[in-house]
């Protein structure tokens, strides 16, 4: 009975996809192939979850086949992530898009990453001393003594690492290793590898512009295949949408997420303060916030789906260059490096609400000018080098907490609303990285306010 239950689940999935795809085929514009792939798992997965639970041997094992559509996409994603930032960054050398103002675009770059972490910070202390949210009285379950005890392993490799030696994480020891994304600040050591490569082939094109022009050509035709793979890949972000978001609907602990739900709010309103910061910059640009919406939600709703920054970052580029406008070096350098440096959300908001939660338990005033001064500065130096994909706030909690002294316990006693919350965060993430690109395009003047503010294009072919 179970196993013809889950043939029927499976089924029901295959019919809304075909549904999509018959969207697809009437030339239905992207974002409403998207955001209907988004509203039918919500309720697809609202239904399992009412009908077996999520305890039910029913529901892990339909989720399992949904997985292959689901995460199978993310790890579509993830596959062409490390190719696209290398031959994106060396591409913008042979066209020479970066040769005047590379050093220009990245300290921008960094400088806004970091410049809105601290402002996420800011807001993330606020928010949680107006919801006065405390750490001491969390419940210790099962589940979160497991949790806390594989942080107390983690904890040790963090605490020890000063910022000189997170520094020198970021450099690639072995290119060809972090092409495989082996370590959370691989990204990082692409890009610095990436630029290095780049660099190289000015002065071989000064010396020999016969071998610089073979290089420039090889670079060209590699830039058109990864970026065809891209465009294929992308196809199938409807799909990807409505298995991921069924995932989390019919799988989310709805009861500890209703007992933590000041925690729950207090961050999303803390996002979303964050996020109107971000339109607020793009309206000091003389840049229309709403095209900036517009144009960002199917790539938002993807992150925000997904939890994975890195899964993103195509979407990302392709958003920031062929809507808003942006140069594809511009666009590539601040995709990239917002993977691993300067994330809103989770190294941003994340880590200050949870140090202020805990602060009193170490006898600490939260509210104290020279503590919230400290915290803030800590999370904008901690915040190089998270990892981009789902579970790197926690490092950047661990990071932060360890460093101030205070009790790691409580990252651990959130795990039930963690992916909740992670969901939003990734979210903020990518648009923190969007609007540093756009930012930086604008100031350099390396952007097409044109295409920034026409109308988006009614659907997407590959």
């Amino acid at each position: 009975m179970n196993s013809l239950l889950i043939i029927i689940n499976i089924v029901v999935l295959l019919l809304l996809i075909v549904g999509l795809a018959v969207m697809q085929k009437k030339h239905v514009s992207f974002s409403k192939r998207v955001f209907t792939g988004l509203g039918l798992g919500i309720v697809f997965g609202l239904l399992i979850h009412i009908i077996y639970g999520t305890a039910s041997s029913i529901t892990t094992h339909t989720i399992d086949w949904f997985s292959i559509v689901g995460s199978g996409y993310v790890k579509l994603l993830q596959m062409i992530v490390m190719p696209l930032v290398f031959i994106s960054i060396v591409g913008a050398f042979t066209k020479l898009n970066l040769t005047k103002n590379i050093g220009k675009i990245s300290f921008l770059v960094i400088g806004i990453l970091l410049g809105t972490t601290a402002i996420a910070a800011a807001i993330g202390i606020g928010s949680a001393l107006s919801f006065h949210l405390d750490g001491v009285h969390l419940v210790q379950g099962d589940m979160e003594k497991a949790r806390n005890a594989e942080l107390a392993q983690t904890v040790g490799t963090v605490k020890d690492a000063t910022i000189p030696q997170q520094i020198l994480q970021l450099f690639p020891s072995n290119p060809f290793q972090d092409l495989t994304g082996s370590r959370p600040t691989s990204t990082i050591a692409v890009v610095i590898f990436s630029a290095i490569v780049g660099i190289a082939y000015l002065g071989v094109k000064r010396k020999n512009p016969e071998q610089g022009e073979f290089f420039a050509k090889i670079i060209d035709t590699l830039y058109a295949i990864v970026m065809r793979v891209v465009s294929l890949v992308l196809r199938l972000t409807p799909y990807g949408i409505l298995a991921l978001i069924t995932k989390v609907a019919a799988t989310s602990d709805y009861g500890a997420i209703v007992k933590l739900g000041k925690f729950v709010i207090a961050s999303y309103v803390a996002l979303i303060i964050m996020f109107i910061i971000h339109l607020i910059l793009i309206s000091l640009a003389k840049l229309s916030p709403v095209q900036y919406v517009r144009k960002a939600l199917p790539t938002l709703s993807f992150a925000f789906t997904s939890r994975t920054s890195a899964g993103t970052l195509p979407l990302n580029i392709k958003t920031q260059t062929e809507d808003f406008g942006v140069s594809e070096g511009i666009a590539n350098f601040a995709a990239s490096f917002g993977l691993s440096i300067g994330q809103n959300g989770c190294a941003g908001i994340y880590p200050a609400m949870l140090a202020v939660m805990v602060a009193p338990a170490a006898g600490i005033d939260p509210t104290s000018p020279t503590f919230i001064i400290t915290l803030i500065l800590t999370v904008a130096i901690s915040s190089f080098g998270v990892a981009g994909v789902g579970g790197g706030a926690t490092f950047a909690a661990l990071i932060v907490l360890s460093t101030l002294n205070l009790p790691i316990a409580i990252v651990g006693l959130l795990i039930s609303v963690e992916p909740l919350i992670d969901m939003g965060r990734t979210a903020l993430n990518v648009s923190g990285s969007m609007t540093a690109g756009v930012l930086t395009g604008k100031i350099t003047k390396e952007i097409d306010t044109n295409v920034f503010h026409e109308p988006k294009q009614q659907a997407v072919e590959a």
